[in-house]
């Protein structure tokens, strides 16, 4: 069973929702209640328990601003 951890660098994050739309559990959102310092609302992990580590949503970021980390458990 694999395990995942989304970082995402709000530095970068434009809030494209690019992330959003490709993320097959559905665990990343916009934040309409913050906005970065670059006047943007930044992607968030609402369930990090429930991601798997895939990376769809960090391959799919033009700005790079997602890093995936996968734990894989025996």
């Amino acid at each position: 069973m694999a395990r995942g951890r989304v970082t995402i660098d709000e530095g970068f994050c434009k809030g494209c929702g690019l992330c959003v739309a490709v993320c097959p559990v559905s665990i990343l959102e916009l934040d309409t209640a913050r906005i970065t310092p670059k006047g943007y609302h930044p992607a968030a992990c609402v369930d990090e328990a429930a991601c798997t580590g895939c990376g769809t949503c960090a391959l799919m970021c033009p700005d790079v601003a997602i890093t995936v980390e996968r734990e894989v458990r025996a």
